[in-house]
């Protein structure tokens, strides 16, 4: 009892790793034993009987072969037409194979069998140089008739000897098998008892390792999956392992408590933290009322120079040709004034807005005359796209007045629109002065920067309703001095 409960404690506080290893080596010397025995059974039932049963065919197949070579002998020595010399050599050969495939291990065939080996053996030679001899003198056409008889003679004897050969065999191996029979009927009963062993050890080193591994792991498994449901009500993990298991078992314990307690401490934030909420969604909505009141205010308010410029502009066309460019003015800065002042929603048909710019467009090439080109590229459904209002104007504006108005030569306005895995990719491209490297930074820092009031009406109220009003929504502002600037917005595609 003191030994056994000596094991156990050794066993529980061995590690997981050194557990299976043990595990795995008894298996191992399970295998191997069982291999042995097998091996013991398949020698003592098989091999012991192989020599023996090759005894018996070797001399079986000398008694034939010599009783073969004798009649095929006597045959062609006497003219029968239907033999053959070549049936004859063939004879001849399986009888020396025969001859020479004769065991001459002493220590396996005593000294019976041993003197009838031996006596085929010797009398095989005399007789094979007769047998040749006679052979060629037929060939010849010459005759002995004593020596003719005297390989007669020669032949009973070698077959007597072969016969009494397998006799002496046979009685060898009956007398062998005889001796075994008792050993041979134990043979099954000691498989049976020595699986039966192994089978129940396999089982109980099974039992010790569900036990001391795969239930504590279950029962782990158990509580997790009611924690998991919030459920902790749930007694203590009893592991009386020392390995990584036992240990396991009492964080896991330790764990249940501290996590109850932080469920707790977590309820009681969030009531804070709705509380914090509901605040917070007051706030923003305060936020999106601010921004339809910038928007208003965007719609309300017209750049004073420009208007200035272009009243000058229409006042010296109008004395110099006739009315008609001077109508085309008017009517587009009709419809800039009636657009600005006149649309209230927050998304309009992209046509509109393109439109709109052509508009300003026009006036400004009103202006700088040929200095000012413009293109635009809409690959883009025009009459069905949706876009924010009030977007592309106040970006021209921006590229005619602070990158190309300062260029002798003036320069490109370009405006792509296209669609691309459902979204509206938008750019606005200029080939003006652009911008330094700092310049371009201040500006990115100055649109992220809520509180900057410097960011102007323009550009900074789209950058704001961009990611105001589409939660994927981008815009991205890229330049290089000498080189341009160019405005990226990409915004979901939505069709009226």
């Amino acid at each position: 009892m003191w030994l056994k409960n000596r094991v156990r404690q050794l066993w529980q506080s061995l590690a997981i790793k050194n557990k299976l290893l043990v595990f795995t080596g008894l298996v191992f010397l399970m295998i191997f034993l069982s291999v042995i025995f097998n091996v013991w059974v398949a020698k003592f039932s098989l091999f012991d009987f192989r020599e023996i049963l090759e005894e018996n065919a070797r001399s079986e197949e000398a008694v034939n072969a010599l009783a073969a070579e004798s009649k095929f002998f006597e045959q062609y020595m006497r003219g029968y037409a239907n033999t053959s010399e070549e049936e004859l050599v063939d004879a001849i050969q399986r009888t020396e194979k025969a001859v020479n495939a004769l065991s001459f291990d002493y220590r396996l065939l005593g000294d019976e069998r041993y003197a009838q080996t031996w006596s085929i053996y010797n009398s095989y030679g005399v007789y094979r140089e007769a047998r040749d001899e006679i052979l060629e003198l037929r060939r010849r056409g010459e005759e002995d008739i004593g020596l003719l008889y005297e390989i007669y003679e020669m032949q009973e004897y070698l077959q007597q000897y072969a016969r009494n050969l397998l006799i002496e065999t046979l009685d060898a191996g009956n007398i062998l098998y005889r001796k075994r029979i008792p050993n041979i009927v134990r043979v099954p009963l000691v498989i049976i008892t020595v699986g039966l062993l192994l089978f129940i050890v396999m089982l109980k080193l099974v039992e010790i390792l569900n036990r001391d591994i795969v239930l504590p792991v279950l029962a782990l498994v158990k509580a997790s999956k009611k924690i998991a449901s919030n459920d902790f009500h749930v007694e203590d993990v009893k592991v009386e392992n020392k390995d990584e298991i036992g240990e396991l078992a009492r964080a896991f314990n330790k764990m249940k408590y501290a996590t109850q307690e932080y469920i707790l401490i977590l309820e009681e934030k969030r009531k804070t933290l709705d509380l914090l909420h509901k605040e917070e969604l007051e706030r923003l909505e305060m936020e999106k009322q601010l921004e339809a009141v910038q928007l208003d205010l965007l719609k309300s308010q017209i750049n004073p120079h420009f208007l200035f410029n272009t009243l000058n502009v229409i006042g010296g066309m109008a004395n110099l040709e006739s009315a008609e460019t001077t109508e085309k003015m008017i009517m587009a800065l009709s419809s800039l004034f009636r657009y600005n002042l006149k649309t209230s929603e927050r998304e309009v048909i992209l046509d509109w807005e393109l439109t709109i710019v052509q508009d300003y467009i026009y006036l400004q090439q009103m202006r700088f005359g040929s200095r000012i080109r413009f293109s635009i590229d809409c690959p883009a459904d025009r009459m069905r796209a949706v876009v924010p209002a009030f977007t592309f104007q106040p970006l021209v504006e921006n590229a005619v007045i602070h990158g190309l108005s300062s260029k002798e030569e003036g320069g490109l306005v370009l405006i792509r629109v296209w669609k691309e895995a459902e979204m509206l990719h938008i750019t606005v491209t200029d080939t003006g002065v652009g911008m330094e490297e700092a310049e371009l930074l201040t500006l990115k820092e100055r649109l992220n920067d809520k509180n900057d009031g410097r960011r102007g009406i323009g550009i900074g109220n789209i950058y704001r309703r961009i990611y105001a009003m589409y939660e994927n929504g981008q815009m991205d502002i890229y330049s290089r001095k000498n080189v341009g600037t160019i405005v990226r917005i990409i915004i979901p595609y939505l069709e009226i």
